[in-house]
């Protein structure tokens, strides 16, 4: 961000330099100066949407674009504000009002599409992603593209969607979960279970991935838990997600046993791994 020094710095010296012009000139000041407040506003707005608090940017941006409704970037930055802020249907009218501005991009018909997906309108959003030249190839649109294809149950879409959005980022983490979710609501536990193991080479703090990785083991029966990086809290949490499955599958003994260990390896009271163990022992007691 621009220091308020040398932005001072910058327009004393346009002062001083009008001062030398002639009285024409001033038009050519004012102009400088309003380019530098927009350099300035760009600063702010970027920030306003990675570090503020989300409803703190929305606020800022519901403001800013309302004085200044000719301007479009402020009317997307509300847009993505409301995604961040979790006010995903509002920005879906934000961004269709974007739309209907000449200066409106591709990316911003990506942004309306993902805003109808986080909203549950998959219909919607499919209308807007196929509006959308093939030639328009972006990480976010074949991404959003995959999402849709697996609303569809589409598989071979879907796959070859997840496929080109991988190859189109350097941080495919994300993707290579979801591509592994839809592979486990499929029953393709060992494909779920490969690109779950893909997704932690790439970042292995995400616990949603090692908790996807256990599941698609456990549902192999493969009652070990993979060898990742884990803290000893989230060991206990896998265990006792591994015990969930075992039991589902009907080794009640193998579940038993997971959830004592989940229990004893947790550094905390683990209260659901003792809810679970108290039921299952009630249960098979009546039984």
């Amino acid at each position: 961000m621009r220091h308020p020094i040398l932005v001072t710095v910058c327009l004393g010296g346009l002062v001083a330099l009008s001062g030398c012009q002639k009285p024409g000139a001033d038009a050519d000041v004012t102009r400088a100066i309003a380019d530098v407040n927009v350099i300035d506003d760009a600063n702010l707005n970027d920030i306003m949407l990675t570090v503020s608090d989300a409803d703190e940017a929305v606020a800022y941006f519901r403001r800013a674009s309302g004085s200044q409704p000719d301007r479009i970037d402020l009317k997307r930055g509300l847009g993505k504000a409301l995604v961040r802020a979790r006010k995903a249907p509002e920005a879906a009218r934000v961004f269709a009002e974007v739309l209907e501005s000449d200066e409106a991009t591709n990316d911003d018909r990506v942004d309306l599409a993902d805003a109808h997906i986080r909203a549950g309108d998959w219909a919607k959003a499919e209308q807007v992603l196929d509006a959308i030249p093939p030639t328009f190839e972006t990480y976010k649109r074949y991404r959003l593209e995959a999402m849709v294809a697996d609303s569809n149950e589409d598989w071979e879409r879907a796959d070859s969607f997840y496929e080109t959005a991988v190859g189109l980022t350097t941080r495919p983490s994300g993707v290579l979960n979801n591509w592994g979710y839809s592979k486990l609501t499929r029953g393709d536990f060992a494909g779920a279970e490969a690109l779950f193991a893909e997704s932690l080479t790439y970042d292995n703090k995400v616990f949603t991935a090692k908790n996807n990785l256990t599941l698609a083991r456990g549902a192999q029966r493969k009652y070990d838990l993979p060898i990742i990086e884990m803290t000893q809290t989230e060991r206990a949490q896998l265990l006792h997600t591994l015990a969930l499955s075992a039991i589902k599958q009907g080794d009640v003994q193998t579940g038993r046993a997971l959830l004592k260990e989940a229990i004893d390896t947790h550094p905390q009271h683990f209260e659901s791994a003792v809810r679970a163990l108290r039921a299952l022992e009630g249960g098979v007691s009546a039984g």
